[in-house]
This record gives structure tokens, C-alpha cells and sequence, in this order.
């Protein structure tokens, strides 16, 4: 069974600064509230992952649900860039490089996040205000 959402939900390593970052950013330049977000480790995440038929346990990348479809790594950066206000939906740009190119950019960051940009110890709690966006 293929889930669906009302809006776009982004799922993150919610132990990663970069990916918090991430997080923060999209929310920053997304006024209108298209996305929601869980953490990966969230109970949220982990069922609709197993519903997807996607590794439990690898974090190593963002996700996008959207309509029924998952998208990972450079492809989930770039539909949630298209979807905010410019200038950051020019970034779709980068679709005329070969998706298996862009992913060894995103490996090569994911690979070495925890070391450039460090670790949280637990899951960051979302301010009260944002709470209504996270999910799990």
C-alpha cells in the first residue's frame, strides 16, 4: 500500500545539524506551509518507509513523500528547492545533470556530515509554534 499526504512531507535524520539546518531553511522560505516533517527515527517515518519497502535503518539521506512517491537523496533536495520562492526554486537547474552525478555529491555530504557539521545527541523538539508541521 502506497501512502498519500495531503502535503509534502520531508523526513531527515533528526540527530544531524546539517539536516536540522535543512529542515529550518525549507520552513524560513516556506510561507504558504506546503511541507511537514518527521524525523526518520520518528515512529511516523519508520511505518510509512516499511509501507514504501525502504531500509529502516539508513539515514543517510532526506526523504520526500509526495503524492504516493518517495524521493531520496539529490532528487528530494531539488523537488522540495522547486517548491519554495525564489531564488531557491532556480535550482532546478541542476535536473540537467544526471541524477547518479548529482548523488555522488550527495553521498560524498551525507558521508561526512556528522564529522563537518556534527551530531545532536536526541532529536530536537520543535518550538510550539511549529509543532503543527512535525509529524511522529
Amino acid at each position: 500500500m502506497t501512502p498519500s499526504f495531503e502535503t509534502d512531507v520531508i523526513l531527515f535524520d533528526g540527530v544531524c545539524n546539517l539536516c536540522n539546518g535543512f529542515v529550518l531553511f525549507v520552513i524560513d522560505r516556506d510561507p504558504m506551509k506546503r511541507f511537514r516533517f518527521a524525523p526518520l527515527q520518528s515512529e511516523f517515518a519508520q511505518k510509512n518507509l516499511e509501507a514504501l519497502g525502504r531500509d529502516l535503518q539508513n539515514f543517510d539521506s532526506v526523504v520526500l513523500l509526495s503524492v504516493g512517491n518517495a524521493y531520496v537523496k539529490s532528487s528530494a533536495v531539488l523537488r522540495v528547492a522547486r517548491r519554495l520562492d525564489l531564488p531557491w526554486c532556480l535550482a532546478v537547474i541542476f535536473y540537467i545533470i544526471p541524477t547518479w552525478m548529482r548523488d555522488i555529491a550527495y553521498d560524498l555530504v551525507a558521508k561526512n556530515r556528522y564529522r563537518w557539521f556534527g551530531k545532536l545527541g536526541v532529536c530536537r523538539v520543535p518550538t510550539p509554534e511549529l509543532r503543527s508541521r512535525f509529524l511522529g
